[in-house]
């Protein structure tokens, strides 16, 4: 962890340092090897919290692009369970930055335990499985709603720079449909896009695709990507988001669902 409690206060690591834990008081070691992350770990036990995992350099630049008061807080439910929330903003809003595999079983507890969560995975460990492919349309684009798209494949010619049928042309429930000829059509609508994108997951991590919290994925660009459901025809599809917008919104934001869903000037 990157703060203990030191003569009552939220100290940094320190060479040779000793603090309390600020969830179950035990004693705390800094450990500021010359190959480390400095950290604090628990000097006769495992940490307390079964939801810790260990820290990358990745997590800890993460935590680090918000203030200090709102890094590893502690979050309490009525019941009296107490977790170390990565991030916990003034508004309220809970980030979690998840590195390694998870559970549905835990990724659930999480949900029901924060509320107002927002995941941040780090797309690193399966990047070579998840292929970015065609825009889409915007939404709002006259046409958008009388057009089907189908799943993206990266292995499909057509799929993959993008194929759609017109809900105009085809009879409700037909076996079979009149795929759109016209490829200035999907020229066109592809024109449109403000930046949604179908994707192809190769043994994607369901957690995730079935959570029912927000989920941003960083491919360590200086944007990452939201994993969304497009239109009417809930297509699932990814949209961009700069880091930059993502931690003004969850500063300012009252709840996770809200980040990038407006669109402001942010002042430098």
């Amino acid at each position: 962890m990157q703060f203990a409690l030191v003569t009552g206060q939220r100290t940094l690591p320190i060479k040779g340092g000793k603090g309390t834990c600020p969830i179950c008081s035990a004693e705390l070691i800094a450990k500021c090897g010359p190959r480390v992350i400095h950290h604090w770990a628990h000097n006769r036990q495992r940490n307390c919290d079964p939801w810790w995992e260990n820290e990358t350099e990745w997590h800890r630049k993460w935590k680090e692009l918000f203030p200090e008061d709102c890094r590893e807080i502690n979050h309490e439910a009525s019941s009296g369970e107490i977790h170390r929330a990565d991030v916990k903003t003034r508004s309220g809003i809970v980030i979690e930055i998840q590195h390694s595999t998870m559970t549905d079983e835990e990724r659930l507890s999480r949900e029901l335990f924060y509320g107002n969560l927002v995941w941040v995975l780090d797309g690193s460990t399966f990047q070579q499985n998840f292929f970015i492919l065609h825009s889409l349309p915007d939404p709002n684009w006259h046409l958008s709603d009388d057009l089907i798209w189908f799943p993206a494949n990266k292995d499909g010619e057509g799929s993959r720079h993008g194929m759609c049928y017109r809900r105009s042309e085809n009879e409700p429930g037909a076996s079979m449909v009149l795929v759109c000829g016209d490829n200035r059509l999907v020229k066109e609508a592809i024109g449109t896009s403000i930046g949604h994108r179908q994707f192809c997951w190769v043994r994607p991590r369901k957690a995730w695709l079935e959570s029912k919290c927000p989920v941003y994925i960083d491919f360590g660009q200086d944007y990452i990507w939201k994993l969304m459901l497009y239109g009417e025809q809930k297509l699932p599809c990814i949209y961009p988001v700069s880091k930059e917008k993502f931690v003004h919104d969850a500063m300012v934001e009252q709840e996770a669902n809200a980040i990038a869903t407006r669109f402001y000037k942010i002042n430098p």
